[in-house]
């Protein structure tokens, strides 16, 4: 069966007795010369992005490569190839081949288990790479730059096979490291295949023509291991850069939640396995006696101990929400005052909290749990819009909190500190011009 986007047309059928004679062509100076096969049309080179997420999926992954993409198809074509899934909807079946906003996609088929056990992650994991690797084999061309995310982990065994076999660019673009990120998660199923895992990591980074990483410390975590590999910091940014300030005294979401003038401290996003909340949880024990709301909007597989630990507790000054739309994201990351982002500090240099992104962008400052000289503690330091605590230092952050509290001033300076770093070094306008060299980079190479 043809594919979607190549529709092969070979020379009409001859009957078993028809004569052969030769081809004959006109030539440029008007003579018939024979067996002169005319030039093929040149092909339009094209910038195919694989990831296992993709429009109108709204996980993190999938709302960058919708930015990305939906900006380069004005002047490139653009494909994605992704799976029929939704992050929080294994069983969507989204349509298998459309174009929308210019950017032509292709669904390719997987297993839908989910994410609710190992065993149906992994199924869906697999079955994607083999079937992504299996259109590309067919599809690829040598004109062709293809630009592989890491959702599945190692996705770039398949994607660097096809492009070999078809003499395509390859460009890793990196947000997590694996097998680094499950063996600091204490994944016991992967440690031993690790040390194979990384080695064979480390070959496809160095067949790249370039990786793109998102932080400082993941570049120099791989540059120790592969001195010989080209590595490109381009920092991630706020899904759809529409993210503004809103003023707390016009942020409709405050007003519904009834949060008044109390100092919010929240915390937006995945309440995932990489994320220390015993030390938030200890502080919002410590400060229940000021007039200050710890505000959880998202989930995630720590939120239910979470919300047990605080009822247990008897926190009244914990409220939870659920994920807002898209189109209240403004809204959602103004209505705290102070936000948190924290991360295990084994996992430094394998994974950056994009949250922190969409916090600058929204002109609010960042109270950061984790390893005081790690990547996101080291941009606040640098453009002084946050605090850094290391975890289990409750006394820390009940310091931070409590200076807060009666010091509305510094918030608003703080404030206008990250909305500067945003929109002068991590905007996606920046990110985009970054993304622009970086393929044409990866074409000139």
């Amino acid at each position: 069966m043809a594919s979607p986007l190549t529709h092969r047309h070979g020379p009409p059928e001859r009957g078993r007795n028809a004569p052969r004679t030769p081809a004959i062509h006109a030539s440029k100076q008007g003579a018939l010369t024979k067996n002169h096969r005319p030039e093929r049309p040149t092909q339009v080179p094209r910038v195919l992005f694989v990831n296992r997420f993709y429009f109108p999926d709204h996980s993190a992954t999938s709302q960058l490569l919708t930015d990305l993409t939906r900006a380069f198809a004005q002047e490139r074509h653009v494909l994605v190839l992704t799976s029929r899934q939704r992050y929080q909807s294994a069983d969507a079946n989204l349509a298998g081949h459309e174009t929308i906003d210019a950017v032509e996609i292709v669904r390719t088929w997987s297993t839908a288990f989910g994410r609710d056990r190992l065993q149906g992650r992994l199924a869906d994991y697999i079955t994607f790479m083999l079937s992504a690797g299996w259109w590309m084999l067919r599809n690829l061309r040598a004109t062709d730059t293809l630009v592989l995310m890491t959702d599945p982990p190692m996705l770039s065994i398949v994607g660097e096979l096809a492009a070999s076999a078809r003499s395509a660019r390859t460009i890793n673009w990196i947000q997590d490291l694996f097998p680094d990120t499950a063996i600091a998660l204490k994944m016991r199923a992967v440690r031993p295949l690790a040390p194979a895992l990384s080695m064979l990591r480390d070959r496809l980074f160095q067949r790249a023509r370039i990786n793109v990483v998102i932080g400082n410390r993941m570049r120099d975590r791989l540059r120790a291991r592969q001195p010989g590999a080209s590595f490109q910091v381009i920092h991630n940014w706020a899904p759809g850069d529409e993210v503004m300030p809103v003023a707390r005294e016009h942020n409709p979401l405050r007003q519904e939640w009834r949060l008044g003038t109390s100092l919010v401290v929240g915390y937006s996003g995945n309440m995932g396995r990489a994320h220390d909340f015993s030390t938030v949880l200890a502080t919002a024990e410590r400060v229940r006696h000021l007039d200050v709301k710890f505000l959880f909007i998202g989930d995630g597989p720590q939120r239910r101990a979470i919300e047990a630990e605080a009822n247990s507790k008897g926190l009244q000054n914990i409220i939870f929400k659920p994920y807002q739309p898209r189109e209240h994201l403004s809204s959602s990351l103004s209505a705290p005052d102070l936000h948190l982002v924290s991360l295990n500090p084994e996992l430094e240099g394998c994974i950056v909290p994009s949250k922190f992104y969409g916090i600058a962008a929204a002109g609010r400052p960042t109270l950061f749990v984790g390893a005081c000289d790690g990547e996101i503690a080291t941009l606040l330091r640098i453009h002084q819009c946050g605090f850094a605590v290391s975890e289990g230092d409750e006394a820390g952050m009940t310091d931070v909190i409590t200076k807060l509290c009666h010091d509305r001033d510094a918030l608003t300076q703080l404030g206008l500190a990250a909305r500067h770093a945003y929109e002068t070094e991590f905007s996606f306008a920046h990110a985009l011009r970054e993304w622009h060299a970086v393929l044409e980079s990866a074409a000139g190479a």
